[in-house]
């Protein structure tokens, strides 16, 4: 089949581009559902392309399902970019799907290097990405735009005043992502156990259920569609079990917080506690990236990943505040993918 020539304005571009419209998904990880609704996508739309994985090893089961796999460089080797404007150039990538926090930033600082190839980042900008990389950062911002969060200091500050802080206590660091080095402790003398204080926050705990929020931000930085996803049961800090519902307060916290973002872009989740009783409110976290949920609210009926291409095409966003499904519920488990070994092996 010859394959469709599709010319767009690429955003961030300067001039119309046309080739097919192939999509890499970075740092691909375990995202083979991800790559499999962009597959969707892009046959839903009409268009010739192929969906593409990036990772440091072959060795991943979004690799696998992937039309075709890359090997990616280190981020600390000094030639991320560099190796990843090559393969765009290449292998003629028109949209760049970033999964994993750490790679957010070097996408976002060289967003035109890539525009200049026709390349399209699904990625917020610099600001926004380091308001969500730092949770102290995170909390000031949400102070600054009168948004509701837990009390937030550093260790120090809590030993040092240590009956303002009233146990359990949460601990994460400053800068992480999926939990990791998150723990609850029970009392101050925890506290002093804890390894490099100094990377870490002690915030208060949010009463009432944890939700996130999925929110499609289109390319004139307007929340388009926002779904939040109740936590019913999580796994190495990623949901595996989760249910829409359908919530007026929480999805307007979160479209205002999206709006107000400089820069936000594409699919961004928003990790809000609220407690039925007193209808109170907590912001704790934001991730200006796709969610390990996201396929929940792809199910429900939001599909981000058809809005998204729609938005790189610059067509108009079909997307509908209300297209989705309210008390969907996601059951997950695990599915594996058998490959010879040669496949796993990077060249």
């Amino acid at each position: 089949m010859q394959a469709l020539a599709v010319k767009r304005t690429i955003l961030g571009a300067d001039k119309p581009v046309s080739k097919p419209f192939n999509v890499l998904v970075s740092s691909a990880g375990r995202r083979v559902v991800l790559i499999r609704h962009l597959r969707s996508a892009l046959h839903d739309l009409g268009l010739e392309g192929q969906v593409f994985a990036a990772d440091l090893s072959f060795a991943s089961s979004a690799c696998q399902a992937a039309d075709r796999a890359f090997p990616a460089p280190l981020f600390s080797s000094g030639t991320f970019v560099d190796d990843m404007l090559r393969l765009c150039e290449r292998e003629q990538i028109s949209l760049i799907v970033p999964t994993i926090d750490t790679e957010l930033m070097f996408y976002a600082e060289n967003r035109q290097r890539f525009a200049d190839l026709g390349t399209t980042l699904c990625v917020s900008s610099p600001q926004t990405i380091e308001i969500g990389a730092d949770k102290a950062k995170t909390h000031a911002w949400m102070i600054e735009h009168g948004h509701p969060v837990p009390r937030q200091a550093r260790i120090a500050d809590v030993l040092a005043s240590p009956g303002d802080w009233p146990t359990p206590l949460i601990v994460k660091p400053a800068r992480g992502s999926s939990s990791v080095g998150l723990s609850r402790v029970k009392s101050h003398d925890e506290l002093t156990l804890i390894d490099k204080p100094e990377r870490m926050v002690v915030e208060s705990m949010a009463s009432g259920d944890e939700y996130t929020i999925d929110v499609y931000i289109d390319r004139t930085g307007r929340p388009r569609c926002s779904v939040p996803r109740k936590r019913l049961e999580t796994r190495g800090g990623e949901v595996s079990k989760g249910m829409t519902v359908r919530h007026r307060k929480l999805q307007d916290l979160a479209e205002q917080i999206a709006a107000q973002l400089p820069g936000a872009f594409g699919v961004i989740n928003i990790q809000i506690f609220y407690d039925e009783k007193t209808h109170a409110m907590a912001v704790i976290e934001i991730n200006p990236r796709f969610g390990g949920g996201y396929p929940l609210t792809h199910e429900a009926g939001a599909h981000c990943t058809h809005w998204l291409i729609e938005d790189c095409l610059g067509r108009e966003v079909s997307a509908k505040p209300d297209q989705w499904r309210d008390g969907l519920v996601m059951l997950r488990y695990d599915e594996a993918i058998y490959v010879d070994k040669q496949a796993i092996q990077n060249p």
